[in-house]
């Protein structure tokens, strides 16, 4: 009887050991970059994911291309002025510039060059410094209206998602199965020095005038 009173005792003890462990685990868990990584790892594939759907069918992909070839036929050179950033919202009218380096930063809104332009399929990325053009960009957020005027056209863009990321995270990039606009700057907006993260807009196409 004593047997089997120290066995169940004992038992207890290990399970109460046990599941304090795992408490403990999941605390130091969620306040590391452990946790961080593993969120931006799960991000990253799901991208990836959908991704390599849209490029696996190149008919589609075909057809894409040339609609961002009538779009436009002369593709930009770095430093060049290629249209306007209009934030409803906020009032706002940005020079958008081709390029993400310090001159073009200093210009206005950026655009990587990778990424491909503002109305064409795919993601086209924007980015700009926190304390100069978009040092009010944290007040707009999801359901709100995004305008880009180019030689192109007019293309207007509906806010969908707000991420703050790692600002070595390279999510934001990834190719997109439809005209998507991704506006990007350090975060937080206060932040004196090298920021640690980045504040996202992802905004889809809703409608497009174009100028041909």
């Amino acid at each position: 009887m004593k047997d089997t009173e120290k066995k169940r005792s004992k038992l207890r003890f290990i399970l109460l050991t046990f599941s304090v462990a795992l408490f403990l685990i999941g605390i130091w868990f969620s306040t590391t970059n452990a946790f961080k990584f593993v969120k931006g790892y799960i991000i990253f594939k799901t991208d990836q994911e959908i991704a390599a759907k849209y490029q696996s069918n190149p008919a589609q992909k075909e057809r894409e291309q040339e609609t961002n070839d009538a779009l436009y036929p002369v593709r930009p050179k770095k430093g060049e002025n290629i249209g306007e950033l209009i934030i409803p919202k906020l009032g706002a009218s940005l020079p958008i510039v081709h390029g993400t380096d310090e001159e073009e930063l200093e210009k206005g809104v950026g655009h990587f060059s990778k990424s491909v332009l503002p109305g064409e399929e795919d993601n086209s990325v924007l980015s700009g410094h926190r304390d100069t053009v978009f040092r009010k960009l944290g007040n707009v957020g999801k359901g709100d209206i995004l305008v880009v005027e180019t030689e192109a056209g007019t293309f207007t863009y509906k806010v969908k998602n707000v991420r703050v990321v790692d600002k070595d995270d390279r999510t934001v990039i990834v190719p997109k199965p439809r005209a998507t606009l991704t506006v990007s700057t350090c975060y937080p907006f206060d932040y004196i020095g090298d920021s640690p993260e980045r504040y996202i807009l992802v905004a889809n196409l809703t409608s497009k005038q174009l100028n041909k």
